[in-house]
């Protein structure tokens, strides 16, 4: 029998239709609590949680995020931020020069995203849904000035939480063999056949879901055949990010 730490992960699935149920302030302590034991680089923690609670302004970053209404509607939303302005602090207290280059920013990132995934299961194992919103970077700018961002805390993606009020069931995902290799990366030959694998897995998944003639590698050649978001190195330059 799978041990339920797993059986949890391999039920994750995007929720975005919840009940009216009120977070807790005790879940959302005791999930963001568990999820700061996530490994860290160096025991930094370069990250921070900003807990979106007033209407206006979170109906405005669901307009800024691309018309997600979940960003309104769910019952608890955040922003998960990188964060070197702790660091940054504490090096002014010395009197010292913050020495900030790419890797900074960097560790950021890496922090930020390990802490977040153990907050999505944090918040799941508490039979909540949730689901990310990337599009919080399409004004990235109009968000950090919204909520007033002071410099070296960088908004990642939104967070939405509440009981769901809708099983979306999960998305296959890639066969182990494309992700998982023995000592060097496979050739493009053999990747290109488990792209194929995925593809089959894929094309069931939409076919249930009454959209028969998508599949994985469809979207992903729409997704990558235009850029996206070109603004966003100076929308975290200016906020004090380096990108070298």
């Amino acid at each position: 029998m799978e041990n339920p730490i797993l059986q949890g992960m391999r039920q994750h699935r995007t929720v975005r239709t919840f009940t009216d149920e009120a977070l807790s302030p005790a879940h959302i302590r005791q999930a963001v609590e568990a999820a700061q034991c996530a490994a860290t680089s160096s025991w930094i923690q370069a990250y921070s949680l900003l807990h979106v609670t007033d209407a206006a302004e979170r109906e405005t970053l669901a307009e800024l995020a691309g018309g997600q209404a979940q960003v309104h509607s769910a019952p608890g939303f955040f922003i998960i931020c990188g964060d070197a302005r702790r660091h940054r602090l504490l090096m002014q207290k010395e009197g010292k020069p913050f020495q900030n280059n790419f890797e900074v920013f960097l560790t950021s990132i890496i922090d930020a995203g390990l802490f977040a995934q153990n907050l999505v299961l944090a918040f799941e194992s508490q039979g909540h849904g949730t689901c990310l919103i990337g599009g919080l970077r399409n004004r990235l700018a109009d968000v950090a000035k919204l909520l007033e961002l002071p410099g070296s805390v960088f908004p990642l993606y939104g967070l939405c939480v509440g009981k769901p009020a809708e099983d979306p069931g999960t998305r296959p995902r890639l066969p182990f063999e494309a992700i998982c290799f023995e000592g060097r990366y496979p050739s493009d030959e053999v990747m290109h056949k488990q792209m194929l694998l995925a593809d089959e897995a894929s094309k069931t998944y939409y076919a249930e879901r009454g959209t028969p003639k998508r599949s994985w590698s469809g979207g992903i050649i729409r997704r990558f055949a235009k850029l996206h978001r070109e603004n966003l190195p100076q929308a975290y330059l200016d906020l004090g990010a380096k990108l070298s």
